[in-house]
């Protein structure tokens, strides 16, 4: 029987993030994808546009459960992005009905950046997700998703590797299995993660340029590339890998159309290389 995964995040119909950049790079490395969108948005809420609609499709998710349970529909993995506090339960409902033996739980806690959480998140909801993160197999935040998670302060750019890797470990203490955490720097101009092996209490980090300019939705695609290179054998430091390298040419495409496409990265046209990545 082929691998199949379900991810649950949000459709952000135009923006290149969430489910229309997690559909396309997991099904590229192979791996039959299912969806649940726990919302429609117009677009993505980063600043830059003005406004948007939303549509909260939280009342689906346990219709949906009930249909795949009669229809004996089940999965491999599950891997969440953007979601609502209100939907976590059933998410993780969905998680136990609906897995396979030994069914893989991949999380972003796609919540906060740059020291701030997401527009429209209260301050209880790291609680919440740090529910969703406590069985999952591996948890992939940056350092602010870290703090939000932890209730530690955010502490910008002034940490060494004992800091990186005592958040690491603190986060295990919540019930992730492993830990990736994203947009670690020791040397600038180097811009990487931090793999922590939770079981063996092991570290193993990767590096890449920096490059000269901010998108949205990196994290999406960096997130969706590890979990599709996860599914198909990879270890988490090939995997995590892979992701930094796909991240890294997906910009590279975009770097000469900034000013127009500000507002995500041009991830199609590096597909072929994470392919090839995966097929080393």
């Amino acid at each position: 029987m082929d691998k199949r995964l379900l991810t649950i995040q949000d459709v952000s119909c135009v923006g290149q993030c969430s489910l229309t950049v997690a559909l396309p790079i997991v099904s590229a490395c192979g791996i039959e994808t299912a969806i649940i969108p726990s919302s429609v948005l117009s677009n993505h809420t980063a600043p830059g546009y003005s406004g948007w609609t939303f549509c909260d499709l939280t009342d689906e998710m346990p219709k949906i459960l009930e249909r795949w349970l009669t229809e004996k529909i089940s999965f491999d993995a599950f891997y969440t992005g953007y979601v609502t506090k209100t939907q976590i339960p059933h998410i993780l409902d969905i998680m136990k009905k609906a897995a396979r033996p030994g069914a893989l739980r991949i999380v972003d806690p796609a919540m906060a950046d740059n020291g701030k959480l997401y527009a429209g998140f209260d301050d209880d909801f790291p609680k919440e997700m740090a529910k969703l993160c406590k069985d999952a197999d591996y948890i992939l935040p940056n350092l602010t998703e870290a703090s939000f998670l932890l209730g530690i302060p955010y502490v910008g750019e002034d940490y060494d590797q004992a800091y990186i890797e005592k958040v690491c470990r603190d986060l295990t203490k919540l019930g992730a299995k492993n830990v990736i955490l994203t947009g670690v720097s020791f040397e600038k101009g180097k811009l990487g993660v931090a793999v922590y092996n939770g079981s063996s209490d092991s570290f193993e980090y990767y590096f890449a340029q920096e490059q000269p300019a901010f998108f949205h939705g990196t994290g999406d695609v960096y997130s969706s590339a590890f979990a599709g290179a996860i599914m198909r054998g990879k270890s988490a430091i090939q995997a995590a890998s892979i992701a930094a390298d796909f991240v890294v040419e997906s910009i590279k495409y975009t770097l000469d159309d900034k000013v127009d496409h500000w507002y995500g990265v041009k991830f199609e046209r590096a597909i072929p290389s994470l392919i090839r990545d995966l097929e080393k």
